[in-house]
């Protein structure tokens, strides 16, 4: 069992959580997620690691609301317990000597930027962050993201707050105006697409982390493949993190849709018997 030490609401869909985990807090590393498991009837779901503390022995997530699981995650409060956590999972992000680099969080995305962010500029590397949202109440970890970098610049879709328009727009203009060694997105689907169109003619490498459906997360289902290079690859174990500019988004997009309606339904038999999650974004 795992003790909630923290738990702050960030808006109304999106909570962060501290909890003890002093084994994986040894070993985690940015861009990595965990699979846990709220109590002992409860599905496996992935979530990313937002920040860890190996002296403290906790790690943090940060979770929206959407689904069965989430939901009774975000109903705990602090003393409460978790029952089960399996990671660190994934391969940590490359920070070193890359030189100038732009990371970009949509959405509840921004809270997987915030590790990427901090470790890029913890190993010494020119940083820009754009963080976006379709409005200022859903806007989340600017505040934590300025603690660490000084060039953070935000959008709204509505222009409630910061610029409006989306983060593409800023992305573009940066490259237009300076020479960017890296492209770091995370966020839904269709941006991480969209970066990837807008950085492919200045031939800039572009990372992105993808949030296909996950299983049992050790690569033995299949339910998080996706195709890289017109390969299969997947997310659990391969990833998250894939070269945008040879991501088949299309393919990805139409399996997502695809497990939430009909997939979903026939897979629910297995996911009772392992207890696993189905349709859970890390």
């Amino acid at each position: 069992m795992h003790n909630i030490l923290k738990k702050k609401q960030l808006n109304s869909e999106i909570c962060l959580i501290e909890f003890e985990a002093a084994d994986i807090a040894q070993a985690a590393s940015a861009g990595q997620f965990v699979i846990l498991r709220v109590d002992e009837n409860g599905e496996r779901f992935p979530l990313t690691i937002y920040d860890y503390a190996p002296v403290k022995g906790t790690i943090t997530v940060v979770c929206q609301a959407i689904g069965v699981s989430t939901k009774k995650l975000c109903s705990l409060r602090e003393g409460d317990q978790i029952c089960d956590i399996a990671g660190p999972l994934g391969h940590p992000v490359h920070a070193a000597n890359i030189g100038r680099v732009v990371c970009i969080g949509g959405g509840v995305g921004t809270a997987e930027a915030y590790p990427i962010a901090k470790t890029m500029i913890q190993n010494g590397n020119n940083v820009t962050v754009i963080i976006g949202s379709r409005n200022r109440d859903l806007l989340i970890c600017e505040e934590e993201i300025r603690s660490f970098c000084r060039d953070v610049r935000v959008t709204t879709d509505d222009g409630s707050y910061g610029r409006k328009g989306f983060v593409t727009d800023v992305l573009a203009e940066i490259l237009s105006s300076e020479k960017i060694d890296q492209v770091y997105a995370i966020g839904p689907v269709p941006m991480m697409k969209r970066v990837a169109e807008v950085t492919r003619p200045y031939g800039v490498k572009t990372l992105v982390s993808l949030n296909s459906i996950m299983i049992d997360g050790t690569g033995m289902c299949g339910g998080c493949r996706v195709k890289v290079d017109s390969k299969t690859q997947f997310t659990c174990v391969d990833g998250p993190e894939f070269d945008g500019h040879l991501v088949d988004f299309n393919d990805l997009t139409q399996r997502l849709g695809q497990y939430k309606n009909k997939e979903k339904e026939s897979l629910s038999c297995y996911a009772k018997k392992c207890r696993i999650g189905l349709g859970e974004e890390h």
